[in-house]
Parts: structure tokens; sequence; C-alpha cells
């Protein structure tokens, strides 16, 4: 009988319920770690020594609204989304497409846009013109697919989410998502 007060207090600590939320996280470190890999125009890049682009904008913005300092950090393909899925980031913030497969491994935030396609390149390839060679049909070429971009984070922070949400609500109904949006990704 002298252990179960010892176990009663233990009890809070072995449920599943018991982990910190991801928003408390970021409110204790009063900063939201945000993952990309600076590479890619328009989405995020370097000028110089300064990141600056349409997703290094936006973090900026939703961090604001958590009332938290951005905190970027400059990363590899290969460390993005497993960074993420490790808790070594917050978000990825990295024109992510909402596809099934991300989608079981990851929560989402709402789509922050959408962008056509081919704009998304990979980081070894150099920007350019897109020319459409028509093959010897007489079938029109394809246009691409628009890909909604939104951001992923761990699975199981409700409360983040809800966190998330809101931020990009406010960001959205005040104007300022389609102002980044003509800056950045309009011709």
């Amino acid at each position: 009988m002298r252990f179960l007060p010892g176990l009663i207090c233990l009890l809070p600590l072995l449920s599943p319920l018991a982990h910190a939320e991801l928003i408390d996280d970021v409110n204790d470190r009063g900063e939201l770690r945000i993952a990309l890999e600076a590479n890619t125009p328009p989405f995020n890049f370097k000028e110089g020594d300064t990141l600056t682009g349409f997703e290094v904008e936006l973090g900026q913005l939703l961090a604001n609204e958590l009332d938290v300092r951005a905190d970027f950090i400059v990363t590899d393909e290969a460390d993005l989304l497993q960074g993420v899925e490790s808790g070594k980031y917050d978000v990825a913030l990295n024109h992510i497409a909402l596809t099934s497969e991300l989608r079981d491994r990851f929560d989402f935030s709402e789509p922050y846009g959408k962008v056509d396609g081919q704009l998304l390149a990979k980081k070894d390839e150099t920007p350019r013109p897109m020319v459409l060679v028509q093959a010897l049909t007489e079938e029109k070429p394809k246009a691409a697919e628009p890909v909604e971009l939104a951001i992923p984070f761990q699975k199981g922070n409700p409360a983040f989410q809800a966190s998330l949400a809101s931020a990009m609500q406010r960001i959205r109904a005040d104007g300022r998502l389609a102002a980044l949006t003509e800056k950045w990704l309009k011709p």
C-alpha cells in the first residue's frame, strides 16, 4: 500500500496524452522552428546572406500571429521532413504538396496556396523558362495540374493545428496572404 501514492503520481506520465503539445513547446521556447532549403526562388532563397521569398515572409507572419519569433533553419531535402517527424523542427515551409503519402506521416495546415506543378523545380535545377515540345501528334500538350501547398508538422498536435489554422485564417482574412501571393508568385 505504501507504493500506491507514488504509482498514482506516475500514471499521468505513462499516459499517451501526457506528452507536451507542440504549441506548448513553441510557446515555452518563444520561437517557431521553421525548416526550409533556401534554394528555390520565389519560394525561399538567399539574397547574399539574407533569407527571402514567399515562404520566408509567410513564416514570419505565422510566427508573429502565434506571438513567437520565427527561427528559420536551412537544411537539405533529406533532413527536411525527417527533422519535422523527429521533432527537430516544428514545421517545414518548403512548398510541400499535399499528397496522400505525406498525410499518412504528418498533420498539415490548411493549404496556403495552389501553384502550377511546373513552378516546383528540384533544388539542383537552374530555374529556366519551360519550353514545351509537341510530339508528332496533333494532340496539344497537357497543362500540369495545380498543386496544393501546405505546412506539415508532427501528428497528434491538435492544439498546434488549431493555433496554426487560426493564424492562417487571420493572414488570409486581412489580405496579407493575397498580397504575398501577388508579390512573389504572380508573373
